[in-house]
């Protein structure tokens, strides 16, 4: 059975025409600089990878935690409770999972190679730091994101998925027939 769901063609033109490959190439490029910026002032940081390796990820749990008060707090309880038990716990492993994570989603989005999952974990990053009361530019890259995301199909187009979604293809395809 088929079934259509029709779009608009503003709609169709940025999630599935590839002559908008272009226009993703410049937000892919720009959300993934900021993302491979982030993480290499990380990957240089003493506090986050060096010999205090934990302590910048300690510092930004800390100040989270004391965003937790008032009647609207910034940080809700139940994500507090989260960053207390898994995070604060453990600091040097989510200095190196942030670190190589923001590195990892930066070049994937810049080189174009596995998009979608980089766009992915680009959000999943962002939609984190803004549970633990981080605004900044999270919600402008979550929402440059979620775009990328969308257009997965054309938005590495221009860029490595051009060649590597093929092959994944190729690779991945279900043997009989998917049953």
């Amino acid at each position: 059975m088929n079934r259509s769901i029709e779009i608009s063609r503003f709609s169709h033109f940025f999630i599935a025409d590839t002559k908008s490959s272009w226009f993703w190439l410049i937000v892919r490029v720009y959300l993934g600089w900021e993302f491979l910026m982030a993480g290499w002032a990380k990957f240089t940081s003493a506090a986050w990878l060096g010999s205090s390796a934990g302590a910048g990820i300690s510092g930004f749990v800390q100040g989270a935690l004391a965003k937790t008060g008032g009647l609207h707090p910034d940080v809700q309880l139940w994500y507090a409770s989260f960053l207390q038990t898994a995070v604060e716990a453990h600091p040097i492993l989510w200095s190196y999972v942030i670190t190589y994570g923001e590195i990892a989603v930066g070049l994937g989005l810049i080189f174009g190679c596995l998009t979608g999952v980089a766009a992915f974990f680009g959000i999943f990053m962002n939609l984190n730091f803004l549970l633990a009361g981080t605004v900044s530019v999270n919600p402008i890259m979550a929402f440059l994101g979620i775009g990328i995301l969308l257009a997965r199909r054309v938005s590495g187009r221009v860029g490595l998925d051009y060649w590597v979604r093929p092959l994944m293809n190729k690779c991945c395809k279900p043997k009989n027939g998917g049953q």
